[in-house]
């Protein structure tokens, strides 16, 4: 079974925007829904906290507790969607920063739930 980590938007997951929380990409990666093409195995879940300097060294490190480098890393719809989006860094800026340092395809997206 493929495994993977997921990174969400913990701002706006606190916000109250519209996702409720992991459940939603829990549930997409666990039925094989939204973009993941078959069911997974989710070896970390990281939330990424403004202003996201913590983003990669968080999955380094989650990577290092669970033994386990996934096949590839999804970024939560609710990150890749935000409205507003994040004043930091786009979504395709942290995709290319984790995917350098990891050496794993970034997806962006994990669920069409609404």
């Amino acid at each position: 079974m493929k495994k993977v980590a997921i990174v969400g938007c913990g701002a706006y997951m606190d916000s109250g925007y519209g996702c409720s929380g992991e459940w939603r990409c829990l549930k997409a990666a666990a039925l094989g829904e939204g973009q993941f093409s078959e069911p997974v195995h989710v070896t970390a879940f990281v939330r990424c906290e403004c202003p996201g300097r913590t983003t990669v060294p968080n999955m380094g490190v989650a990577m290092k507790m669970s033994d386990i480098k996934p096949d590839a890393i999804y970024l939560s719809s609710c990150l890749v969607n935000a409205k507003p989006g994040c004043p930091y860094a786009t979504a395709e800026q942290m995709a290319e920063m984790l995917q350098g340092k990891f050496g794993v395809p970034v997806v962006l997206g994990t669920h069409d739930y609404h």
